[in-house]
C-alpha cells in the first residue's frame, strides 16, 4: 500500500475482511506509521459461522500443558482477536517488530478522541470487493460472543448514542453551511465592484 505519511490512520473496521485488513495494517507500522482501528467487532471473516466458531474453540484447546499460566493466552475480544491475526504478520520477537506493535491500537466502537476524527477504509480489504457474492462469511462480534467475550451489548449501546451525537453535529454543520451560504449570495451584489478592483490588482 503506497500511502503518504500522517500523524495517524484511524480506518473503521466495519465490513473488512480480518486477514486482509492485518495485512494492510502490518505493513503500515512496519514502514513506522501510527495507525487506530476502532469498530473491530464488526470485521468480517470468511466461511460460515459454525466452520469459524469450530476453528476457534480448536485455538481455545490449545494450552501448555505442564503449566498452562505460561500461554498460549485466548483473548476473547474482537480487537484483541484482530491483534493476534496482526501480531503474526509482524516479527514481534526483534525490537524492529516490538515497535512496529506499539505504533497500533485496536479498539470495539469509536471512543473518544477518534469519534472526531476522520476515518478511512481499505478498498483492497474491503468484503463486497473481495469475496464473492453469496459466499458465506461470519461478523467478528458474534463468534466472540460465543466464546466468552461480554461486551456485545454495551458496545451496541454506545455505539448508538454515539450516532446519535453524530448526527445531530451533522445537522448542525449543516445548518450553519446554510446559513453561510445565503449571507454569501446576499452581499454578492455589494462585493461585486471590490471584486473587480481585485482583479485588476491579480487577485
Amino acid at each position: 500500500m503506497n500511502a503518504p505519511f500522517t500523524k495517524v490512520y484511524v480506518i473503521d473496521g466495519k465490513g473488512h475482511l480480518l486477514g486482509r485488513l492485518a495485512t494492510v495494517v502490518a505493513k503500515l507500522v512496519l514502514s513506522g506509521q501510527k495507525v487506530v482501528v476502532v469498530r473491530c467487532e464488526d470485521m468480517n471473516v470468511s466461511g460460515s459461522f459454525f466452520r469459524n466458531k469450530i476453528k476457534l474453540h480448536n485455538y481455545l484447546n490449545k494450552r501448555c500443558l505442564s503449566n498452562p499460566k505460561r500461554g498460549p493466552f485466548h483473548f476473547r475480544a474482537p480487537s484483541r482477536i484482530f491483534y493476534r491475526a496482526l501480531r503474526g504478520m509482524i516479527p514481534h520477537k526483534t525490537p524492529r517488530g516490538e515497535a512496529a506493535l506499539g505504533r497500533v491500537k485496536v479498539f470495539e466502537g469509536v471512543p473518544p478522541p477518534y469519534d472526531k476524527m476522520k476515518r478511512m477504509v481499505i478498498p483492497r480489504a474491503l468484503r463486497v470487493i473481495n469475496l464473492k457474492p453469496g459466499r458465506k462469511f461470519s461478523t467478528l462480534s458474534n463468534l466472540s460472543s460465543e466464546v466468552g467475550w461480554k461486551y456485545q451489548d454495551v458496545v451496541a449501546d454506545l455505539e448508538k448514542k454515539r450516532k446519535v451525537r453524530a448526527q445531530a453535529f451533522y445537522e448542525r454543520k449543516k445548518a450553519i453551511a446554510n446559513i453561510r451560504a445565503k449571507a454569501v449570495a446576499a452581499k454578492e451584489a455589494e462585493l461585486a465592484p471590490i471584486k473587480e478592483q481585485l482583479v485588476q490588482y491579480g487577485h
